[in-house]
Protein backbone atom coordinates (compact mmCIF):
# COMPACT_ATOMS: atom_id res chain seq x y z
CA UNK A 1 0.00 0.00 0.00
CA UNK A 2 1.21 3.35 -0.64
CA UNK A 3 1.54 6.41 1.79
CA UNK A 4 -2.01 8.33 0.32
CA UNK A 5 -4.04 4.99 0.28
CA UNK A 6 -2.92 5.02 3.87
CA UNK A 7 -4.21 8.42 4.14
CA UNK A 8 -0.68 10.09 3.87
CA UNK A 9 0.44 12.82 1.13
CA UNK A 10 2.97 10.72 -1.33
CA UNK A 11 3.42 7.81 -3.27
CA UNK A 12 6.08 6.13 -1.05
CA UNK A 13 5.13 1.83 -1.04
CA UNK A 14 5.21 -0.03 2.05
CA UNK A 15 5.04 -3.57 1.96
CA UNK A 16 4.05 -5.93 4.98
CA UNK A 17 3.30 -9.10 5.69
CA UNK A 18 0.30 -7.96 8.31
CA UNK A 19 -1.37 -4.76 9.03
CA UNK A 20 -0.34 -3.89 12.20
CA UNK A 21 3.36 -4.11 10.54
CA UNK A 22 1.84 -1.51 7.33
CA UNK A 23 0.40 0.59 10.01
CA UNK A 24 3.79 0.99 11.80
CA UNK A 25 5.40 1.41 8.77
CA UNK A 26 3.39 3.98 7.62
CA UNK A 27 3.46 5.77 11.26
CA UNK A 28 7.49 5.98 11.12
CA UNK A 29 7.13 7.49 7.90
CA UNK A 30 4.93 10.06 8.94
CA UNK A 31 6.86 10.75 12.12
CA UNK A 32 10.02 11.12 9.44
CA UNK A 33 7.80 13.74 7.42
CA UNK A 34 6.95 15.48 10.50
CA UNK A 35 10.26 16.09 11.40
CA UNK A 36 11.14 17.08 8.18
CA UNK A 37 8.32 19.73 8.59
CA UNK A 38 6.76 18.10 4.93
CA UNK A 39 4.05 20.68 4.29
CA UNK A 40 1.99 18.15 2.37
CA UNK A 41 2.00 15.06 5.10
CA UNK A 42 1.54 17.91 7.72
CA UNK A 43 -1.84 18.33 6.06
CA UNK A 44 -2.73 14.46 5.47
CA UNK A 45 -1.57 13.98 9.40
CA UNK A 46 -4.28 17.39 10.40
CA UNK A 47 -7.10 15.39 8.53
CA UNK A 48 -6.67 11.96 10.38
CA UNK A 49 -6.48 14.04 13.43
CA UNK A 50 -10.03 15.39 13.02
CA UNK A 51 -10.76 11.47 12.41
CA UNK A 52 -9.61 10.83 15.85
CA UNK A 53 -12.40 13.33 17.39
CA UNK A 54 -14.64 10.94 16.24
CA UNK A 55 -13.89 7.60 17.47
CA UNK A 56 -16.65 5.77 15.33
CA UNK A 57 -14.59 7.58 12.35
CA UNK A 58 -11.97 6.48 13.06
CA UNK A 59 -12.72 2.86 13.66
CA UNK A 60 -14.86 3.17 10.44
CA UNK A 61 -11.52 4.56 8.64
CA UNK A 62 -9.55 1.68 10.09
CA UNK A 63 -11.77 -1.30 9.24
CA UNK A 64 -11.44 0.09 5.70
CA UNK A 65 -8.06 0.00 5.04
CA UNK A 66 -7.67 -3.48 6.93
CA UNK A 67 -10.08 -4.69 4.72
CA UNK A 68 -8.40 -2.92 1.99
CA UNK A 69 -4.64 -4.54 2.67
CA UNK A 70 -6.48 -7.97 3.09
CA UNK A 71 -7.73 -7.85 -0.79
CA UNK A 72 -3.91 -6.85 -2.16
CA UNK A 73 -2.52 -10.01 -3.61
CA UNK A 74 0.08 -11.85 -1.88
CA UNK A 75 3.43 -11.06 -3.84
CA UNK A 76 6.02 -13.92 -4.04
Amino acid sequence: MTCKELGGACDKAFHANSFEEMAELSKKHGMEMFQKGDKDHLEAMNEVKKMTQTPDAMKSWFETKRKEFDALPESV
